[in-house]
C-alpha cells in the first residue's frame, strides 16, 4: 500500500443528537466502527456521542456516509445488524457509481431503495439490489440473474409480501421446477405438498422472514398465497398476483414459454435464476439463458445482473463465488487454445496437401 499524501487525508468529526441511538450505531464495545475502520481503511475514535474519523478523502468520506445511513436507520425506529452494517459500507463505497446506473432513476446520495414489509424493512445492500428492487417497481416482469447469495430471491419473496400486505395484489404465487420430479416424485413419502416442499423450502424460509406465522398459515390455507411446483402453472391465467419463479435455470425452453405466458391482467412475474448452476440432463438447453437471449431489449422487461460483489451472506461464499468464476474462465480459455491449435494444425496439414 502506498503512503497516503498528506493532501490526502482529513478529518471529520460526526455528533448524533439522540444519546439513546449511540450505543447501537457504534455497536457493542464499537464493533461496528470497527468494521468500518477495516473495510474502508480509516481510523474511527468514539467519544461520548461523537465520532472522529482520519484517513484519506474518499474513505472518510464513505465512512461518513455509512455512519449517517446507519443513524438514519436506527431514528426509523430498526434495528442494526453485521449484515446491515456491511451493507450501508458496500452502499457509501457505490454511491458515486450507483447515480450513473441506467436502470435508476435520478435520486440523492445514499437514497436507496427499501422494501417495507409490517414485519421488517429491507435496505438494499448493493448497488444491483437497489437497481433489482427498482426494476421491479417498474417493469411487469422483471428477470434477476446471477450466483446464490445475492439477494435475488430473498427480495423478490420480500416484494411479493410487501405488495400483498399493501392491497395492491391479490394472491402471491411462488414456484420453482422440481427438478428431480419424474419417477422420483412418486418414491417421496405423502400427498403432493408433502412430495414438492423440499423443492420449496428456500421459498417457505423467506416467508417466514418476512411475514407473522399464523398471517402466513392463514394465507396458505385460504390460497393467497401460493407455493407450487412449475408444472402447475399450466393451462392458468394469473391475474392480480405477483408471481415468482425462483431457480429458473432448471426450466426448459418449453417450460419457461410456458410460465411467461401465463401473465394476467394487473399482474408481475418476477425471475430468479443462475445460469451457470443448471441441472438439467446434457444437452438440454437452459429456458432461462433461451428467454434472456429471445426477450432482450422487449419493452417492459427488466433485467438485472448481480456478481460476485454482490454476494451478501458469509464473506467466504463470495470468495466461494469467485474462486469457481476463476475456474470456469480458466477451462474456457484452455478450451479455445486447443481449438486455436487443431485450427492451425489442420490449416497447416491442408497446406502440405496443396
Amino acid at each position: 500500500m502506498r503512503p497516503i499524501a498528506a493532501s490526502d487525508m482529513m478529518h471529520v468529526v460526526l455528533a448524533f443528537e439522540d444519546n439513546r441511538l449511540v450505543s447501537d450505531l457504534f455497536g457493542q464495545f464499537d464493533q461496528n466502527l470497527a468494521l468500518i475502520e477495516q473495510r474502508l481503511g480509516v481510523e474511527a475514535v468514539a467519544y461520548g456521542n461523537q465520532v472522529t474519523i482520519r484517513g484519506n478523502k474518499t474513505s472518510t468520506e464513505q465512512a461518513k456516509l455509512a455512519l449517517e445511513s446507519l443513524y438514519t436507520r436506527l431514528q426509523g425506529g430498526h434495528d442494526i445488524a453485521p449484515g446491515d452494517v456491511d451493507g450501508a459500507i458496500r452502499l457509501a463505497e457505490a454511491a458515486e457509481a450507483q447515480l450513473s446506473l441506467p436502470t435508476l432513476e435520478p435520486k440523492s446520495r445514499m437514497a436507496f431503495a427499501q422494501i417495507a414489509t409490517r414485519r421488517k424493512t429491507l435496505v438494499a445492500r448493493t448497488a444491483a439490489q437497489d437497481a433489482y428492487i427498482r426494476a421491479m417497481d417498474r417493469s411487469d416482469l422483471t428477470f434477476g440473474v446471477g450466483p446464490a447469495g445475492t439477494g435475488k430471491t430473498f427480495l423478490a419473496v420480500a416484494y411479493a409480501a410487501a405488495m400483498l400486505e399493501r392491497g395492491e395484489i391479490d394472491r402471491m404465487i411462488l414456484s420453482r421446477p422440481a427438478v428431480e420430479a419424474g419417477e422420483r416424485l412418486g418414491f417421496l413419502p405423502g400427498d403432493m405438498k408433502d412430495k414438492v416442499d423440499p423443492y420449496l423450502r428456500p421459498l417457505y424460509d423467506g416467508l417466514n422472514e418476512m411475514m407473522a406465522p399464523e398471517k402466513l398459515e392463514r394465507g396458505l390455507e385460504s390460497g393467497m398465497i401460493e407455493v407450487a411446483p412449475l408444472a402447475f402453472m399450466r393451462g392458468r391465467t394469473l391475474s392480480n398476483a405477483i408471481v415468482i419463479l425462483d431457480e429458473a435455470q432448471n426450466t426448459t425452453a418449453m417450460q419457461m414459454k410456458m410460465f411467461l405466458t401465463r401473465l394476467g391482467e394487473n399482474s408481475k412475474m418476477i425471475v430468479t435464476g443462475d445460469p451457470s448452476q443448471v441441472d438439467l440432463p446434457p444437452g438440454q438447453m437452459s429456458g432461462l439463458r433461451e428467454a434472456l437471449k429471445i426477450l432482450s431489449g422487449v419493452e417492459g422487461i427488466s433485467r438485472v445482473n448481480f456478481t460476485e460483489s454482490d454476494v451478501v451472506r458469509h464473506e467466504l461464499v463470495a470468495r466461494i463465488v469467485g474462486a469457481y468464476d476463476n475456474e470456469s474462465r480458466r477451462r474456457l480459455e484452455a478450451k479455445e487454445r486447443r481449438q486455436a491449435e487443431e485450427t492451425a494444425k489442420e490449416n497447416e496439414e491442408q497446406g502440405c496437401k496443396e
